[in-house]
């Protein structure tokens, strides 16, 4: 599908190009290419190089420190930082946290908490999901109870992102057990380095220590850190997941795994043949480039709701179903694409500098790791079985 953009659109288009192009350290580059772990001070290192431009908080009105863009900036800037190699923003507290403070949190909490997000003082994590919490969210347990200036809190999350990197987490708590279950949570700041806080490691299917438990035993969290006002956390949630939803949809990934899978298909033979003149294998790809112009058109659609001053509903359950179940079939296309070079999976491999062997074209590893990884997708931010019964009530009054 041909997108016509304004002059002036393409004029930014070609501003994001030159300079990604020229402030993206190469190692860093190189390590996203070719699939390498990224450490955290990689990702510090190009967030303030973000934040330097002022295109770090893309969603955010130039009087907190964002940019001050459009939907459509932003959408084009997203769709150039995947293709030039550049590495994921890391959400938490710029496209999490940040909407949140900036449409519910005090002036306090404002002038406290967007400028360290900005310049990289707090690295934060979400506790949301816990132990039997985790679809079904409005059943947590974590409780705090208040103790005078305090909350005392309790419980434990779990799957918690990037949380052993974090000094900070913005939790939901239960403050109040009476009534509907929505009706008694609570958003919480904490601090990581406060007493009772334990992070343990969880290690994934794909041998990555990506997520974690976190644990909380008599924490003692100051009783400005609420936000908003106590018991009211299940509508600054769902305003935050609205936002988690649209930007797990992935549009500019499942564009450039495509664009990836067709080089793939060019390089790898079948029966003398390049396997992208096979016509079922041609027909896989073609039907997931469909569905993929089709998704990219609801997100178009949803850019110029927000244009027009809306904000995302349950339209963003919408794309972050189809965005998931796509980049995860384009990722199983992609491993059958490399057939048997695609079973081997050496976790080694993916250390800068490593020279555990592997098998196979280089990207050949790299398509394991993503494929197990991406397994994932379906089920956080709300599991996809979730967002169907968002779109049942929520569209189809069911």
């Amino acid at each position: 599908m041909d997108i016509t953009y304004s002059s002036a659109e393409n004029e930014f288009r070609e501003e994001v190009r030159a300079f990604i192009a020229a402030k993206l350290p190469d190692d860093i580059r190189r390590k996203v290419r070719t699939g390498k772990r990224l450490s955290k001070q990689d990702h510090e290192t190009w967030h303030s190089i973000l934040a330097e431009r002022g295109w770090l908080a893309t969603g955010w009105p130039k009087k907190h420190g964002g940019p001050g863009w459009g939907p459509v900036e932003k959408y084009i800037f997203e769709e150039e930082y995947v293709k030039a190699g550049a590495p994921r923003i890391v959400p938490f507290g710029l496209t999490m946290l940040g909407p949140v403070l900036i449409k519910y949190g005090s002036e306090d909490q404002k002038q406290y908490h967007l400028p360290r997000i900005l310049d990289g003082t707090d690295w934060w994590c979400q506790g949301y999901s816990e132990p039997g919490a985790g679809s079904d969210l409005a059943s947590l347990k974590t409780k705090a109870v208040r103790d005078g200036e305090d909350y005392i809190v309790n419980g434990q999350k779990t799957w918690t992102t990037l949380g052993h990197h974090a000094n900070r987490i913005f939790c939901l708590v239960r403050t109040d057990g009476g009534g509907k279950p929505q009706e008694g949570i609570s958003f919480l700041l904490i601090d990581m380095h406060s007493p009772g806080v334990e992070v343990r490691p969880i290690i994934t299917i794909d041998g990555e220590h990506e997520v974690n438990e976190v644990f909380f035993s008599d924490v003692r969290v100051p009783a400005a850190n609420l936000v908003g006002e106590e018991n009211k956390g299940w509508t600054y949630a769902k305003y935050l997941l609205s936002h988690e939803r649209t930007n797990i949809a992935g549009v500019g990934f499942a564009t450039h795994t495509l664009a990836h899978l067709k080089t793939i298909a060019t390089r790898q033979m079948k029966g003398g043949r390049p396997l992208i003149d096979d016509a079922i294998f041609a027909s896989r790809m073609m039907e997931l480039e469909i569905e993929l112009d089709a998704m990219r058109t609801t997100n178009l659609r949803m850019i110029a709701a927000a244009q027009a001053g809306g904000e995302p509903g349950p339209e963003a359950s919408m794309l972050k179903i189809k965005g998931t179940d796509l980049r995860q079939r384009l990722n199983n296309l992609t491993r059958q694409a490399l057939g048997p070079y695609a079973l081997p999976f050496v976790s080694e491999a993916l250390d800068d500098g490593s020279n555990a062997e592997t098998i196979g074209p280089d990207e050949a590893n790299t398509a394991a790791m993503t494929y197990f990884n991406t397994r994932k997708l379906s089920i956080f931010g709300g599991s996809n079985e979730i967002q169907r019964n968002i779109i049942a009530k929520q569209i189809l009054g069911l």
